[in-house]
């Protein structure tokens, strides 16, 4: 599954259209939609998506002694033990 395809289910399990989505995060919609077809939303967009839809993003590696490695809100990283 793709990065749009999660936003799609997202905004479908939401109930809210791609279009309304797009300008709850300041972007017109023609453009939200080409960032979507060609798959290149940023990290930042993705924690706008979150935040628009009142759900919470998260972007993490999970190393093999367990440690999650994880880029933080304030765009710092964190450790935390599995």
């Amino acid at each position: 599954m793709t990065t749009a395809d999660l936003v799609k289910r997202l905004c479908d399990e939401e109930g809210i259209s791609q279009a309304e989505l797009a300008r709850r995060i300041g972007q017109s919609r023609q453009n939200f939609y080409k960032k979507l077809r060609r798959d290149t939303l940023s990290v930042k967009e993705l924690k706008q998506i979150a935040e628009a839809l009142d759900v919470r993003f998260d972007q993490s590696f999970i190393l093999p002694n367990g440690e999650k490695v994880s880029i933080e809100e304030d765009g710092q990283y964190g450790t935390k033990k599995k």
